[in-house]
C-alpha cells in the first residue's frame, strides 16, 4: 500500500500526527543504517504546575475529582482517547503521546498541601481516569504509591483504574484504605489474546497478569472489578462474555464496558495501525463503528461516546447485561466512604 508506515516494535503509533492546534509535524530521524524509523526513547520532562487535584464537568463520567502524576502514557495504547490532550502541551497525538512523558514529580506533596486545605471537600478522588497510573516508570518513580500513603493519611476515598499489575506492589497501602472503606479497584481487560494485546497496548501487562492481579486484589479483601473497555466491534467484541466469566472467576465482583472512541487524531492512528496489522479486518471494524456512530468514526456527545447507538451497541449492552447477570456481578453496589477523613496527620477523629 502506498505511503503505509511500518510498525515499531514497542510502540502503538508509528507516527508524530500534525498538531491540531500549531500545525507541527515532528519526525523522527531515520537509523542510517536500516533506512527506517527506530522507536524513540523514551523522555521524562518535568510538570511543575502547582496543583495535582483536576476537576471535570463530564455528565457521564462518575467522578469529580481526579489526580494523576503522569501526563502521556507510555503503554502506547493504539485506541486511547487521551492522546489528543498531549497537543495541548505543543506535542503530537502520536510518538509523542507514548514517550514524551509529563511527570508531576511533587504530585504527592502537593496533594497533601491540597487535602489539607479548609476549602477541600472531601469526595472520592479518581485516579488514572486519563492515562494510566501505573504506567512503566511508576515502578521506579513510585509516585502513585506516594499519592496513595497521601489519602490513606487524610482516610480520602480514591477509586482506581489500571492496566498494569504493578498495582498489586501496592496491595499494603490499598488494604490500609480498604479498613476505611475508602478503595476500589478496576482493572481494565481490552482481550485475552496476548498477541492482539501486545501490538494493540505494547507496554501494558498482558492479559494473564491482569487477571492475576483481579485474583490477588480480590484475595486480599480489596473490592476489585473488571472494565471490559475498549471494546473494538469486529476486532474484540467477541471476547466480551469471555472476559466477564474469567475476571469474575479471578474474584471480580463488578464490572463496566466502553466502545472504542475515536477523537481527534485517534481517528487517524486507529485507521493505519489496522492496516498494519490487520488489513483484512479493516472495512468490518469502520463500517460496525460508523454504525454505531451515526456514520461518523466518532461522537463526542455525552451519554452516547461511551456506548455507541444503534442495533450492533443494543446487542452488545443486551449481552454485557446477561452476562453480568449470570455471573453474579453488579449485584451490590459499595459506595465508597468520606466519614472517616480526617484533616492532616495525627488527627483523631471518631469512626461513628
Amino acid at each position: 500500500m502506498a505511503g503505509k508506515k511500518n510498525p515499531l516494535r514497542g510502540r502503538g503509533a508509528s507516527d508524530n500526527p500534525v498538531n491540531r492546534f500549531e500545525g507541527n509535524y515532528i519526525d523522527y530521524d531515520l537509523d542510517e543504517e536500516t533506512g527506517e524509523k527506530p522507536s524513540p526513547k523514551t523522555q521524562y520532562i518535568p510538570d511543575h504546575t502547582q496543583s495535582v487535584i483536576t476537576y471535570n464537568k463530564s455528565e457521564d463520567i462518575g467522578f469529580n475529582a481526579s489526580i494523576n502524576p503522569y501526563r502521556g502514557c507510555e503503554h502506547g495504547c493504539i485506541y486511547c482517547y487521551a492522546r489528543p490532550y498531549h497537543e495541548y502541551l505543543g506535542y503530537s497525538a502520536g510518538l509523542d503521546f507514548e514517550s514524551k512523558i509529563i511527570v508531576k514529580y511533587d504530585a504527592p506533596k502537593l496533594l497533601k498541601k491540597e487535602l489539607s486545605a479548609e476549602k477541600w471537600k472531601p469526595q472520592v478522588i479518581a485516579m488514572s481516569g486519563v492515562t494510566d497510573i501505573y504506567q512503566p516508570v511508576e515502578r521506579k518513580l513510585e509516585l502513585t504509591r506516594q499519592c496513595l500513603e497521601v489519602m490513606a493519611e487524610f482516610r480520602n476515598p480514591v477509586g482506581l483504574i489500571t492496566k498494569n499489575h504493578l498495582i498489586t506492589r501496592d496491595i499494603d497501602v490499598l488494604c490500609e484504605l480498604n479498613e476505611y472503606n475508602c478503595v476500589s479497584v478496576t482493572i481494565s481487560i481490552t482481550s485475552l489474546d496476548k498477541d492482539l494485546s501486545g501490538v494493540m497496548e505494547p507496554r501494558t501487562s498482558r492479559p494473564k497478569k491482569r487477571l492475576e492481579a483481579i485474583r490477588r486484589l480480590a484475595d486480599a479483601g480489596i473490592p476489585v472489578g473488571v472494565n471490559v473497555a475498549p471494546i473494538i466491534p469486529g476486532l474484540t467484541d467477541h471476547e466480551c462474555a469471555e472476559i466477564l466469566e474469567q475476571a469474575a472467576a479471578a474474584g471480580a465482583k463488578y464490572a463496566g464496558y466502553t466502545i472504542i472512541r475515536l477523537p481527534y487524531k485517534v481517528k487517524d492512528l486507529f485507521v493505519e495501525w489496522l492496516e498494519q496489522y490487520f488489513p483484512e479486518r479493516k472495512k468490518k471494524v469502520l463500517h460496525k463503528l460508523l454504525d454505531m456512530r451515526d456514520g461518523k468514526l466518532n461522537n463526542s456527545e455525552w451519554g452516547k461516546r461511551m456506548k455507541g447507538e444503534g442495533n450492533f451497541a443494543k446487542q452488545i449492552s443486551d449481552l454485557f447485561r446477561v452476562q453480568t447477570k449470570k455471573l453474579g456481578l453488579n449485584e451490590r453496589q459499595r459506595m465508597l466512604t468520606t466519614e472517616h477523613f480526617v484533616r492532616s496527620s495525627g488527627s483523631q477523629m471518631s469512626l461513628f
